[in-house]
């Protein structure tokens, strides 16, 4: 009987295929990449056309020969390794090590691990995309000389041990240029002054001062609003005037992989990394019991909102039956791409709206279970009807003065009845809309409060909005995202408090004397340009080794004349009153891949070294010791007692300087986007309490 052996990247996906292609075909594993550049060496010859040298990767040896002892055995071997650059990669260097013809149609994609898409992609073979192959070889040859030449700069430069990446050190100094503006950041006092009104029938709502007269009003100092609230003293609350209108709401377009990542962020405290790899684990397949091992989601690295008829049908069938045809939009739903996208692939969306989460939940994990139910509602909540709203606006004339009440009810919840998006929600607005009210009609205060507040500074990023950030700069593509956001952590030039990115003080030399020395490696526009290069080489429209010559000898002049240049950049540790306890010399500060540590300065002599105390201020609410800031392995901030293991106290939340009005111990604060949360971390207080960002 003929054999036709397939070869893909992970066992999750070998077994899935195996199940649905049957007994004559064999599946296997590479267990990813095969073969790359050494590590050992620049692995490129730049004088002669930048031919890689291309290395068995260590620990791979077995996998290649039970490989090529199958393909050996096989009628045919097709290559099914993921639809992108990457994967057209992995098969490329696979027909080189199992010596197969290339001149055959030796590779299947397929979207979606469904069988009628494998089984439509095995009738459909073809051979392997060499301008996709090239684009992301010059993508790695890329980043080695990049990471290869400024590497070792830094190393003499600086101290060894320090690295550069192309795409890695743009996000660097993205983070780090946020940095300054928040440390630069002077806030400015602003008052707001809410009135609490009612109506004849005594039905209460808020109003908020707008204007003076027919200008916008903006209060600077308490002094303004207190001679704003003399002058209202006694005046009458007017309604001037009354706006109804209808406010008609889109849903939000089926998932990409950056919108994934930040909502999946946003709502579920996701990492990038997690995400990706929850969001991988549903697309290369699920045992489902009877049904057996089955791909939930369609491919996860894409840039296109597109998404195919049949899905549209299916999803329009599904939701007709199940909420009502008025559910369903007049037209099917298209939704346009931002920027430059590839649109190699549709939308991240459930391979079958039919397959509900609760239908599959017993089969998932708690966070394979999170992930589906959001890409799947946010799925069919794009194929459904608008949501309408009827809104009314309030302006009430109080003297001199005009303050404006603005409310909003829900008419027809359409895409709302499965997808809720609350990012554009105006918080001024009373969700129950107004009482009933007529122009003329004369309003009682019941309240006039006065409202002290303070500009902020802009927002340091998250892991979600630095990838969305580097998408609309063009920098990067879906497959790159999560590694570029984990790899500037892992080398220490960024660390993760709460959700936000701060750089570190490595991460801010580092940023400082690339941006001095090498500016294009860091310019925003010139990265992007190049990412744009690299896309015309994969549609076949530009040489792929002239990129790099046009990129690399400029580059080289670059770093030549920088050895020049730059001196040798002494880092002077800072010497503390701390005595080492192993040979009383004062200890001094040293720089560590995560910041500051203290160190003996007799090493190596004497090895003595401990992470640097950081006080809060606050005594520990299990046993009275000090709270101190404390670093994961991973070098992510937490907050936990100074007499630990003997108290094992962790908060991954920092302390505030208030109290628990319950009990007495200091509290503190979860933030949000939109507001945070305080309470206590006394084991023994359940103290909480929700209050809007700026209270």
């Amino acid at each position: 009987m003929s054999k036709t052996l397939v070869i893909v990247e992970s066992p999750a996906k070998a077994r899935t295929l195996t199940k649905l292609l049957g007994r004559k075909y064999e599946v296997l594993a590479s267990m990813g990449h095969v073969r790359d550049l050494p590590k050992s060496q620049f692995g490129v010859d730049v004088d002669e056309g930048f031919v890689p040298k291309y290395i068995t990767i260590r620990g791979k040896g077995n996998a290649i020969q039970e490989l090529r002892a199958a393909s050996k055995k096989a009628d045919r071997v097709l290559l099914a390794s993921d639809p992108d650059r990457e994967g057209e990669a992995i098969a490329w260097h696979l027909e080189h090590l199992l010596k197969l013809d290339q001149g055959k149609a030796n590779r299947i994609e397929f979207n979606e691990i469904t069988k009628p898409a494998v089984v439509s992609a095995v009738k459909n073979p073809r051979k392997v995309d060499v301008d996709r192959v090239n684009a992301q070889q010059a993508r790695r040859i890329l980043d080695r000389l990049v990471g290869y030449n400024l590497s070792p700069l830094l190393w003499r430069k600086v101290r060894r041990g320090l690295s550069a990446g192309r795409v890695q050190s743009v996000a660097v100094h993205m983070i780090c240029d946020r940095e300054k503006e928040v440390e630069a950041f002077v806030p400015e006092e602003y008052w707001t002054l809410m009135a609490t009104l009612s109506n004849e029938k005594k039905e209460k709502f808020q109003a908020k001062l707008a204007k003076k007269g027919k200008d916008k009003l903006t209060v600077r100092s308490e002094a303004e609003m207190n001679e704003i609230t003399a002058s209202l003293q006694g005046v009458q609350y007017v309604v001037a005037d009354i706006l109804r209108r209808e406010k008609v709401c889109n849903p939000l377009a089926p998932f990409t992989t950056s919108t994934l990542q930040q909502e999946a962020s946003r709502k579920l405290n996701y990492t990038t990394k997690r995400t990706m790899m929850i969001a991988q684990q549903l697309y290369e397949g699920i045992d489902l019991g009877k049904e057996g091992p089955t791909g939930l989601l369609t491919y996860i690295r894409t840039d296109s909102t597109r998404v195919s008829s049949s899905a549209q049908d299916e999803a329009a069938q599904y939701v007709n039956e199940t909420f009502g045809a008025e559910m369903l939009p007049k037209q099917k739903r298209v939704y346009a791409s931002r920027g430059r996208v590839q649109d190699a692939h549709e939308a991240i969306r459930p391979t079958s709206v039919l397959r509900t989460p609760s239908s599959v939940r017993r089969y998932l994990s708690d966070e394979q279970y999170k992930l589906y139910e959001l890409v799947w509602s946010r799925f069919v909540a794009s194929q459904m009807a608008s949501a309408l709203f009827d809104q009314i606006r309030v302006d009430i004339q109080a003297g001199a003065y005009l303050f404006r009440a603005t409310g909003s009810t829900l008419r027809f919840p359409g895409f709302l009845k499965v997808y809720i998006d609350d990012r554009e929600e105006d918080k001024d607005d009373s969700p129950n809309g107004l009482p009933a009210m007529e122009i003329g009609d004369i309003l009682k205060l019941a309240r006039s409060l006065p409202k002290q507040h303070f500009t902020q500074p802009p927002p340091r990023y998250t892991e979600a909005a630095l990838v969305r950030s580097l998408e609309e700069l063009g920098i990067g593509r879906p497959s790159t995202y999560a590694p570029v956001v984990e790899t500037v952590q892992r080398r220490g030039y960024v660390v993760r408090r709460g959700k936000n990115l701060h750089p570190t003080e490595l991460g801010t030399v580092v940023d400082e004397l690339l941006n001095e020395h090498f500016p294009d490696v860091i310019n925003v526009e010139f990265t992007a340009e190049m990412e744009e290069k690299l896309d015309q080489v994969e549609e076949g429209g530009v040489d792929w080794v002239r990129v790099l010559e046009d990129f690399y000898q400029p580059f080289r002049q670059e770093v030549a004349r920088a050895e020049e240049v730059i001196g040798r950049l002494k880092l002077e540790d800072e010497v503390t009153d701390e005595i080492c306890v192993q040979c009383g010399r004062n200890m001094v500060i040293k720089m560590g891949r995560y910041g500051k540590f203290l160190a003996c300065p007799g090493f190596p002599e004497c090895r003595n070294a401990r992470p640097i105390t950081q006080e809060t201020g606050h005594r520990c609410p299990k046993c009275d010791g000090n709270v101190v800031v404390r670093k994961t392995r991973k070098g992510k901030d937490f907050f936990g007692c100074d007499a630990y293991p003997k108290c094992d106290f962790v908060s991954w939340d920092p302390p505030i300087d208030e109290k628990c009005p319950t009990c007495g111990t200091f509290l503190v604060e979860k933030a949000a986007k939109k507001s945070k949360t305080v309470y206590c971390p006394h084991p023994n207080c359940d103290y909480k309490e929700k209050k809007a960002i700026g209270e």
